[in-house]
């Protein structure tokens, strides 16, 4: 690492201490479905997915699997990323169906990704959620028409306009190794001025197989941790996410010294006790962080709680029956 960078990250380091507590936590982004109606963003592994009529069908969740991973998700202290899925799997009463029991079942509101919502859907949605995520993916629009080809911005400009005039919080992501360089940060900064931002989910490029980016280069540590540093000492409040994944396990603690609240993209169910899940705990432990609930230690489970919830005797059978599913395939790691 260059001087100039290590430099910038000791800074971001003091910046995020002087605002927040020495603490950080996994946060899991929870899917409704693996097909979207927009199918071709360059970066996105549903892009590479079979695109046959019975597709829609066959990659959509069942409620009682989305409600037994968010209470999961609650009973192992993990944050609730936001509620998310392709765009048009779901129409709006269920959307909202899902938020109302979501709510009950994590005790709190969520975050969602949607795609653009309108000022309807956004007002009714309002109850359940804390803000919205747009789904920005890089600020530089010549890239942005070659990863998100069917997915213009505009849309989603307006929708964080129409959030902030009703009193929502609004949230970004941003892909980092699509092909922008560092000249665009203050594209970023203004971005973020304007639109309000107060959290941002900072990921590295993920090539999978069958995309347009397969064969890019995945961004260095160094990279995505200048990112990370200087939106944090550009903006010393905002929540910053970074996203890893299996394979980028040793540059979390230099992430969270450059000034990330939390972390996510890991597939943690499968790796849950795993010798990965463990050198992650390890990781924000040489950052200085305390880490917040476990990818290590199996929950205690009192299937109770989910009686409780007030769902009918079927779901509440069957969510009950997921969450033993996901148990068996943590105790097997």
């Amino acid at each position: 690492m260059d001087k100039e960078t290590e430099q910038l990250i000791e800074k971001a380091g003091k910046v995020y201490s002087e605002n927040f507590s020495m603490t950080t936590c996994f946060e899991r982004a929870i899917f409704f479905s693996w097909w979207c109606g927009i199918n071709d963003c360059g970066f996105c592994f549903m892009s590479a997915l079979p695109k046959e009529k019975t597709a829609k069908e066959t990659a959509i969740r069942h409620e009682s699997s989305i409600l037994a991973e968010t209470w999961l998700c609650r009973k192992l202290g993990w944050e609730f990323g936001f509620f998310t899925g392709g765009i048009n799997a779901f129409n709006a009463d269920k959307i909202e169906s899902m938020l109302e029991k979501i709510n009950k079942v994590y005790g709190e509101k969520v975050w969602i990704s949607l795609g653009p919502i309108p000022k309807k859907l956004l007002e009714r949605y309002k109850p359940y959620v804390k803000g919205v995520v747009g789904s920005v993916e890089t600020i530089n629009e010549d890239v942005h028409k070659k990863a998100c080809p069917s997915k213009p911005i505009n849309p989603y400009l307006k929708m964080f306009e129409t959030a902030n005039e009703i009193g929502m919080k609004t949230a970004m992501t941003l892909i980092i190794g699509l092909g922008e360089t560092k000249d665009d940060f203050d594209k970023l900064v203004n971005f973020i001025k304007k639109y309000h931002i107060s959290k941002i989910h900072i990921y590295g490029l993920i090539p999978h197989k069958g995309t347009v980016y397969s064969d890019a280069d995945i961004p260095s540590a160094e990279y995505q941790a200048w990112w990370i540093a200087k939106t944090r000492i550009e903006f010393p409040r905002i929540d910053i996410q970074c996203g890893i994944w299996s394979d980028r396990i040793e540059r979390t603690s230099l992430l969270l010294k450059a000034g990330a609240n939390s972390i996510s993209k890991l597939p943690v169910f499968r790796k849950f006790g795993t010798k990965i899940s463990y050198d992650l705990e390890e990781q924000t432990k040489l950052a200085g962080r305390e880490f917040l609930g476990s990818l290590t230690k199996m929950p205690e489970i009192d299937f109770d709680e989910i009686d409780r919830f007030g769902f009918d005797e079927e779901l509440t059978v069957k969510i009950k029956d997921k969450i033993k599913k996901y148990l068996n395939v943590m105790k097997k790691n």
